[in-house]
């Protein structure tokens, strides 16, 4: 092709009429743009600006909805179960030897090494860590979401995720317990099972079980994703894989506790624990109202899922990718009911599942199911905010109340037994416990939702009663209160108990229902009145 006709097609000029070449003129404009080039490079540029964007916005509603959770001292009996354990392992104490709990280790070493470095008299370290626990599950679940259905998915799944994350009682969803700071593990090993990071996906299921044990029901949407990504003869060496990734870090922290005390206390030790007898109308009814409100607070979602399991399409490029979340969904939901208690804070598992749901359920959804959705969420996040923010205190006040008089009545170096459901008296008064249980729940099956049955001595943690009479006759507490409160674990129900007080001890005061005792002629008879 000529010269002339090939810069007459790319500029759009007429071959008959383009000047010659010695005439003079002006210079040609360059062509402009083609539309799509223009709409490639503002989706570059949006790429590279997406999570600078998407990042502040996520950290203010995580610091937004977490912030109820710095307006009083403690929110439940975990963070006090929790805040004792650290200051036992930092005197000394062993982990499922001296120091004992039915769950996994991580959570305890987290709060002792935030004693360590900023003291242990506050929580406040333990909540900026949930904050930072919820901000990075919403940056892994938007990058999930991203992942499989775009950017804009990725930013309603971040959002969505915090605004539903405070959707129950303030005393389940602002503590710093082991859920909050489970869920990033979880997430991250589906996202890893995503890329194809079969170790590093192992072991973030490892990292979520060792928060809790219910955290490994993960391990069965990233199964699932195995068995779809890898072809079928290298579907071996990526299982592999991912069984070393989980098994290492479980071996190495077996081994860094006592191995048969890691497998007692957070696997076999629990059997009666875990049974529905002997509560079940209590416990159904609460299962049933922790669901309701759940649900109520993620309507935004669990339409759209609803919907999107009505009209799900097969196949991921038509934008069905969601088999391996209900897999998880339905593995969080078993892993919830595990044990037949039901406490708000396990429905927490059920949260990334459900926003990814619901996620993938409004991209595919007419133009007013999102915006109805962030809308709907955003009332529900403002309803708990209020609500955690003007809940009342409930058990905090007596707390407080017994642990000034268990601090009057005793020196800085005496041991004492509490025997109540509230661990949280040995942190506000600063004393050592008398036991390695700091609660009478280990000692009598007694867990908040019993009834009569199934609670006294003959349904305890085995052998825990041998160790408790060694422990009481090597170092008597200078102090015991009784705070069962009509509970069917009172020392009225407890033979043992009963005996070694009426043999030791005599009543020296009351405080709300509670009853202190205290050996005849000791400081501790005598002291307490201010």
């Amino acid at each position: 092709m000529p010269a002339e006709r090939l810069q007459s097609v790319r500029t759009g000029a007429s071959p008959a009429r383009a000047a010659p070449p010695s005439a003079p003129g002006p210079l040609p404009l360059p062509a402009p743009r083609p539309p799509y080039a223009s709409r490639t490079l503002a989706a570059a540029d949006g790429r590279r600006y997406y999570w600078p964007r998407l990042l502040p916005l996520l950290a203010g509603l995580a610091v937004l909805t977490r912030l109820p959770s710095f307006a009083r001292p403690l929110w439940n009996p975990d963070e006090g179960y929790l805040a004792v354990q650290a200051r036992m392992l930092a005197a000394g104490g062993a982990l499922y030897e001296t120091v004992v709990d039915r769950k996994p280790p991580l959570l305890p070493w987290l709060y002792q090494g935030a004693f360590a470095l900023f003291g242990d008299d506050s929580l406040w370290p333990l909540r900026a860590l949930a904050v930072l626990a919820q901000l990075l599950t919403a940056v892994l679940l938007a990058a999930v979401a991203r992942g499989r259905w775009g950017d804009r998915a990725g930013r309603t799944a971040g959002v969505l995720y915090l605004l539903v994350s405070i959707g129950l009682n303030p005393e389940d969803t602002q503590a710093a317990g082991f859920e909050v700071f489970m869920l990033p593990a979880t997430v991250a090993a589906v996202r890893c099972a995503d890329r194809r990071w079969w170790a590093a996906a192992g072991l973030m299921v490892a990292a979520a079980a060792l928060t809790k044990q219910t955290g490994g029901a993960v391990a069965l949407p990233v199964l699932w994703l195995l068995w779809r990504h890898r072809p079928r003869g290298t579907r071996l060496s990526a299982g592999c894989r991912l069984g070393f990734g989980f098994a290492a870090p479980v071996a190495v922290v077996a081994l860094a506790t006592d191995p048969s005390g890691f497998l007692f206390w957070t696997v076999t030790g629990s059997a009666e624990y875990a049974a529905l007898s002997g509560s079940e109308l209590h416990v159904l009814g609460r299962a049933a109202a922790n669901a309701a409100l759940l649900a109520a607070a993620c309507a935004g979602l669990v339409l759209p899922s609803l919907a999107l399991l009505r009209r799900r399409a097969t196949g991921a490029r038509a934008g069905a990718w969601t088999a391996d979340l209900w897999l998880w969904g339905l593995s969080s939901a078993v892993a919830v009911s595990v044990g037949f208690h039901f406490f708000g804070h396990y429905y927490l598992q059920l949260l990334p599942p459900l926003v990814l749901l619901g996620t993938a359920a409004l991209r595919r959804l007419p133009r007013p199911w999102p915006r109805a959705a962030v809308l709907c969420s955003a009332a529900s996040c403002l309803t708990f905010l209020g609500w955690g923010l003007l809940a009342p205190s409930g058990e905090l006040e007596h707390a407080r109340l017994l642990a000034r008089q268990v601090e009057l009545r005793t020196a800085a170096a005496d041991r004492v037994l509490i025997w109540g459901m509230h661990p949280e008296q040995y942190w506000f008064a600063d004393r050592t416990p008398a036991t390695r249980y700091l609660t009478a729940g280990l000692l009598t099956n007694y867990s908040g939702g019993r009834d009569g049955r199934q609670v006294g001595p003959r349904y305890a943690v085995p052998g825990s009663w041998s160790v408790l009479r060694r422990e009481l006759a090597a170092g008597p507490p200078a102090l015991i209160v009784d705070d069962s409160r009509g509970k069917p674990y009172g020392p009225d129900r407890v033979p043992a108990l009963r005996g070694f007080l009426r043999k030791h001890y005599v009543p020296v005061g009351t405080v709300n229902g509670a009853i202190l005792y205290a050996r005849p002629g000791t400081p501790a008879a005598g002291a307490g009145k201010d």
